[in-house]
């Protein structure tokens, strides 16, 4: 298989990224309509919703054989083309357990491609000496806004779920198409993972405890996983019963931190090449952790909105940065890290609500700011990839990008 540019390839991936956001905000934003039509309590769509981070979390043995065997493209294509399948059956399922069976199956499928595809992210950097990764998970954020979007659209015209998933699961083809010919070959994934698939070949490989690195890998992602998800779910609550807020700025809560994560997110990979991935990082999170902690100590509706700013962008390259490191390690360490991950996004609103239920909202929004902060203490200790600045370009046409003039010396 010819290997693409880096444009090319970069697009291809970020195009999965995509993919996987729109997929999970699609079936996620008609959770009404299926409670309806499934007659659901509260409970038991909160079931439906930990059924899927459950069957992603419980993904971690499957997805470290999977991609070994078959290799991180392979599993990318095949895992998307399950996620279209099981988002077809949501439209339909017409009880209560199958709707578990399916949302679980989804989970499975999303462990599968969360990993695959960010092992072709870490690929694309490690193959090309350039970074993307941020950028790649911008592009979730993006398909995650055009899902929202386009369900929207839909449901102004009509109610049905069925119509409603079918243009979603065109949507979801095409963009799989725009991947499929652009992704690497496996032989470019980075070196320590291309051994372990050697040794497996050879049947020397044996399963083994993951390494004290791996871990530390894994609960940095956790930590930042479980910033991300409380302040997505909590937010708006703490505007309204804490601060006071009218319930007409209470959601902007979650609106100041998705903006400034993506847009951190599509400026990071610039800081990465500048300050490197370990300075990033515990910056970020660092700013995190110092300005939701000063907005909890301040009050007021400006504080508030300023602190969860600071998280937003302060958090936006914590995943995509240890996403790298993980893959440096193996597609073991990608798989367990990504597991943990998922777990923390799953386990941190739960956490946060435990504590509010004990302590109030303005403890449970501190432990988020102690997350953030338990990050920068994780990352100092991991060995993070030394980047070098990229050299300055002499005579060159200012009208073309970097992408534009790679493409056109190919």
């Amino acid at each position: 298989m010819p290997t693409p540019s880096f444009s090319r390839a970069k697009w291809s991936i970020a195009a999965l990224f995509c993919f996987l956001g729109f997929q999970y905000g699609t079936w996620v934003s008609r959770l009404p309509a299926l409670k309806t039509r499934l007659d659901l309590g509260a409970g038991e769509v909160g079931l439906l919703l930990m059924a899927c981070g459950a069957g992603a979390a419980a993904a971690f043995p499957l997805v470290a054989v999977l991609m070994r065997r078959l290799g991180s493209r392979t599993l990318s294509l095949a895992s998307a083309l399950a996620l279209i399948v099981v988002l077809a059956a949501l439209s339909v399922v017409p009880n209560y357990p199958l709707a578990l069976l399916a949302v679980c199956a989804d989970g499975v499928a999303v462990g599968c491609l969360n990993v695959a595809m960010n092992a072709q992210g870490a690929a694309l950097e490690s193959s090309y000496d350039r970074t993307a990764m941020s950028q790649l998970h911008a592009t979730f954020s993006a398909g995650l806004l055009t899902a929202a979007l386009l369900t929207s659209g839909v449901t102004s015209l009509t109610q049905s779920v069925p119509a409603h998933f079918t243009a979603a699961g065109a949507v979801l083809l095409v963009l799989l198409i725009c991947a499929r010919r652009g992704l690497l070959p496996d032989a470019q994934v980075p070196t320590e993972t291309a051994m372990a698939t050697a040794a497996e070949s050879r049947g020397t490989r044996r399963w083994s405890l993951p390494s004290g690195l791996t871990l530390l890998m894994g609960a940095a992602m956790t930590f930042g996983t479980i910033t991300e998800g409380a302040m997505n779910d909590w937010s708006t609550l703490y505007l309204k019963d804490t601060v006071k807020a009218s319930s007409t700025v209470a959601p902007l809560g979650i609106a100041v931190v998705s903006a400034t994560m993506l847009l951190a997110r599509a400026c990071a990979d610039r800081w990465r090449d500048r300050w490197g991935d370990g300075p990033v990082v515990r910056a970020g999170s660092a700013l995190a952790a110092v300005g939701l902690g000063l907005a909890l100590l301040t009050g007021g509706v400006p504080a508030t909105l300023l602190g969860f700013a600071c998280v937003g962008l302060g958090a936006a390259a914590i995943t995509p940065c240890v996403y790298v490191a993980a893959a440096e390690r193996g597609s073991d360490a990608l798989s367990l890290v990504a597991a943990m991950g998922t777990t923390g996004l799953l386990a941190g609103p739960a956490l946060i609500g435990f504590v509010a239920t004990a302590g109030g909202l303005t403890l449970g929004m501190a432990t988020v700011a102690a997350s953030a902060l338990a990050v920068t203490a994780t990352a100092i200790w991991i060995p993070w990839t030394i980047r070098r600045s990229p050299e300055p370009q002499v005579n060159t046409l200012p009208s073309m990008t970097d992408d534009n003039r790679e493409d056109s010396a190919a």
